[in-house]
């Protein structure tokens, strides 16, 4: 994926009032790419790096969606939507990473995410789904299972040289680093992650189609109630693709139209990453406004005293 200009615009601007003063402002850029990494519009520096953190999660999932290890272990779409999951630890979301163990003829103890604070087990943390999927992944390839969060580990090559080959990319030309969960994640461009996600909504691959299908038909799996990725996913009815990074990424595809747009909020703030969302998919059209509506009242209103307002649009091309 080559770069072209470099292209800037005002960032957007998030301001917490409170009874209407502004008590506290967050900067965010956002980047809005077509499916050929293709610029469309954006607000802030489309270049800006940064980790992508969880938002990786459908393609590492795509790692193993391509490679016959459903098809082998019987695996199915609720078990996608796991793997691309940042959970809450949750019973029916254990018990679903669980099955990609037990039908692998794996054990909970060979994950290698760690045991939540307060929790038992390894499945409980938000990432065991995509450590099961990687786990099961070695076990198809006979794999080694102790070190396959290695950066050199077969499993972590397949896995990028999946999104160096997306991105059409080198995949030396990768700066890795350890997520908190011991996988490694990369640095890259927001016009890069947005270009992603255009690729994994625009329904021309049948992997990527079957994790986006994974995702949003089991919303509740990809992250619990009332958070963000369900909520967004489970009320446009699979028409837009989402997926939560941590320190301020949101991620999401318009399914099948192959737009994908990245967000960052510069100070890795939850709340102002969630409203920039709201408010820019209602700009860009792919929220109706009964669901706009809802969105900005569970993620944009923070109280009977607090509400949260985003100064600032996207910037056509």
């Amino acid at each position: 994926m080559t770069r072209a200009k470099r292209y800037q615009s005002p960032e957007l601007e998030v301001q917490l009032l409170r009874e209407g003063i502004i008590e506290s402002v967050h900067t965010v850029h956002a980047v809005v790419c077509d499916s050929r990494g293709r610029l469309l519009s954006v607000a802030g520096d489309a270049e800006t790096a940064t980790f992508i953190r969880s938002a990786l999660k459908p393609f590492q999932a795509l790692a193993v969606a391509a490679s016959g290890t459903l098809e082998r272990f019987g695996l199915d779409d609720r078990d996608l939507a796991i793997m691309c999951a940042s959970h809450r630890g949750h019973i029916e979301q254990v018990r679903q990473a669980f099955h990609i163990l037990w039908k692998a003829e794996l054990e909970p103890n060979q994950l290698q995410c760690p045991v939540p604070a307060g929790g038992k087990s390894p499945l409980e943390h938000n990432c065991s789904g995509k450590h099961a999927g990687m786990l099961a992944l070695c076990q198809l390839h006979n794999w080694p299972l102790e070190s396959y969060l290695h950066r050199n580990h077969p499993l972590q090559v397949q896995i990028l040289a999946t999104v160096a080959d997306l991105l059409k990319m080198p995949a030396d030309e990768f700066i890795g680093a350890h997520d908190d969960c011991g996988a490694p994640t990369y640095l890259m461009p927001l016009n890069q992650m947005a270009a992603l996600f255009a690729k994994l909504s625009s329904g021309d691959n049948l992997e990527m189609e079957r994790i986006v299908r994974a995702m949003t038909h089991h919303p509740e799996l990809v992250a619990g109630s009332a958070a963000f990725d369900t909520e967004v996913m489970r009320l446009t009815n699979g028409e837009v693709v989402s997926k939560s990074g941590a320190e301020g990424i949101q991620c999401i595809g318009r399914v099948g139209q192959g737009m994908g747009l990245a967000i960052k909020a510069r100070d890795g703030t939850k709340r102002a990453k969630y409203a920039v969302a709201v408010h820019l998919l209602k700009q860009l059209g792919w929220l109706s406004p009964d669901v706009s509506e809802e969105l900005a009242e569970k993620y944009m209103v923070l109280g009977e005293y607090k509400r949260l307002d985003v100064q600032g649009d996207l910037d056509l091309m």
